[in-house]
């Protein structure tokens, strides 16, 4: 049952205090721990995007960018999970709906997913059997369910299949310094059977009318991790305007607060961070209000969604970078909330949402030229 007593955003900072106090756990252990991820469950958060009719809240888009925010303020890697795991969701408003019911139905139902390699789906008797690795998997380990794209090629029109999480080996490739908590393993499966009441196509269309649904997914995707990257560079911004409150460098007299050159470096990057907080909130929200108008997306609002969405991921590395420069020797200890910040947004630029490319898509449209690729 979705919960009534508060608002989305109310409940997400409700769980501010349990983030914190878990940090160490999260990065340590490369998930988010189980108690934690109960209570995010029990608080509909990975649900925010599901239609109602399936327990879900159908929740306005801008509105859901300021719960991911709230989260990726207080850590980096659930933050990811949140915005991957909801925007994901927004399949369950696919056709048939025998298939979305099956996998989100259950309130404490979550799926991961991620990049095929050397996938092979071929057609059996009451379903597919199913062999390959896919990559890069947020979430898996607090999953219940695994969604394995497959097709659109020479074995058919694109589909994901579900495989129950219990079922499938995960593998532990995850070895990294930034975005940890993500636990973020390949899976595999080798002729593992899929039932048709567990496959998905994903060119039949959507039967829920929400305009959520008409926004593509890979730009709610992009949005939402540039507001994940938002919200770690804005706390890794904070706690060095606590720390220059008392830290001085090693043969300085003043502290950092005082120094003239500290000052103009922090200026620039509050710029840079309120710049491309503004830019991508209003153009969510002009977007949204277009789209919930007139129940469709031009081509220039889903460049304008992919130019804010790269912007807000590298303009938060860039402001990232200046405080910790600014932030000295201090800055190179696991302890310091600067150093989880500084690794977790430099995962965040190498994801294909934060790729310096799409720039060129941009330059392409402005130029009135033809974009290549499949990023809108």
């Amino acid at each position: 049952m979705t919960p009534s007593i508060s608002t989305p955003l109310e409940r997400a900072q409700s769980l501010v205090p349990d983030i914190l106090s878990s940090a160490d756990a999260i990065d340590k252990g490369r998930e988010i721990p189980s108690d934690l991820v109960f209570k995010i469950k029990q608080n509909n958060l990975l649900r925010l995007l599901v239609p109602k009719s399936m327990g879900g809240e159908e929740m306005d888009w801008r509105k859901f960018l300021d719960v991911v925010f709230t989260i990726a303020y207080a850590d980096g890697s659930v933050g990811w999970c949140i915005n991957q795991g909801c925007v994901f969701a927004t399949n369950s408003a696919r056709k048939p709906r025998n298939v979305t019911e099956k996998i989100w139905s259950d309130k404490f139902s979550s799926v991961g997913n991620g990049p095929p390699s050397n996938v092979v789906s071929n057609r059996t008797n009451g379903g597919y059997l199913l062999s390959g690795t896919w990559r890069f998997s947020s979430g898996c380990r607090h999953a219940t369910w695994l969604a394995a794209l497959a097709g659109g090629d020479a074995n058919g029109p694109p589909r994901l299949h579900f495989l129950p999480r219990d079922d499938i080996k995960l593998v532990d490739v995850w070895q990294v310094q930034g975005l940890r908590g993500t636990g973020s393993f390949s899976f595999s499966a080798q002729d593992y059977f899929v039932p048709d009441d567990q496959v998905l196509p994903l060119n039949q269309g959507i039967y829920e009318p929400n305009p959520l649904y008409v926004v593509p997914q890979s730009l709610m995707f992009a949005c939402g991790f540039g507001t994940v990257a938002l919200g770690v560079a804005r706390s890794g911004l904070d706690g060095v305007l606590e720390l220059a409150q008392s830290k001085k460098p090693q043969f300085g007299g003043l502290t950092l607060a005082k120094d003239p050159v500290i000052q103009s470096k922090i200026g620039v990057a509050e710029g840079k961070w309120r710049g491309a907080k503004a830019l991508l909130f209003s153009t969510v929200e002009e977007v949204w209000q277009s789209v919930q108008e007139k129940s469709a997306i031009t081509l220039e609002e889903r460049v304008n969604l992919r130019l804010v969405g790269t912007h807000a991921i590298r303009e938060s590395a860039a402001v990232v970078d200046i405080v910790y420069n600014l932030s000295g020797s201090t800055a190179i200890f696991e302890s310091t909330q600067i150093q989880r910040k500084f690794q977790d947004i430099h995962v965040i630029t190498q994801q294909v949402q934060g790729r310096e490319a799409h720039y060129q898509a941009v330059g392409s449209f402005v130029l009135g030229q033809e974009i290549e690729g499949g990023i809108l």
